[in-house]
């Protein structure tokens, strides 16, 4: 690794006290609306899903700080990562996130329905992504502890594309008043 991504990983772990700080006053903020203006309906789901939706993008800058730490580990190892589907995985869960947060300020839900499509995409590469490293560490004693980081990498990046979907199922419950989490395993519910 070049000394600009450690310079970088060392940013976004610093970066975790503010992201913690933000989900402390988002908290405190909705329980002070919820006491002082008892919301309804449309109200009522804004903040709800605000808290699940606050609650998700403090999860993301922890991964994020988790993601930061295995760089230094895997400096030696650039060709190696390079060699597996990580960054594609990476760039879908960035997309994600990004597309889950747009959708949530533009209350669009075709593109909260196009992350919740994407999820699928990343953990199919999450399970090939481990298979693969099984292989190398069985393959190759000494990239045990590379393959060891990767697998726990590509772990993240699938928590982080779950958080995004998590907030792209709360963009649906805010606008269309519907609930699809879970929506395999039950039926559709709407709220109208």
């Amino acid at each position: 690794m070049r000394p600009a991504d450690i310079s970088l990983a060392q940013s976004v772990i610093d970066g975790d006290a503010d992201v913690n700080e933000f989900d402390n006053m988002i908290q405190k903020q909705c329980q002070r609306i919820f006491a002082l203006t008892q919301p309804v309906a449309v109200d009522l789901r804004l903040l709800m899903a605000a808290l699940n939706i606050n609650r998700e993008l403090e999860r993301i800058g922890d991964i994020a700080v988790n993601i930061a730490e295995r760089v230094s580990p895997l400096a030696g190892h650039r060709e190696f990562l390079h060699s597996t589907r990580l960054e594609e995985m990476a760039q879908i869960a960035q997309i994600m996130v990004r597309d889950s947060l747009d959708a949530f300020i533009n209350h669009y839900p075709p593109l909260a329905i196009r992350v919740l499509e994407s999820d699928d995409v990343v953990d199919t590469l999450n399970r090939n992504i481990f298979y693969r490293m099984v292989r190398e560490m069985q393959a190759h004693g000494e990239l045990i502890e590379a393959a060891s980081h990767i697998l726990i990498l590509s772990r993240h990046l699938e928590r982080l594309a779950d958080h995004a979907t998590n907030v792209a199922e709360d963009v649906i419950f805010i606008v269309e008043a519907k609930i699809v989490k879970h929506e395999g395993s039950q039926e559709q519910q709407s709220l109208s």
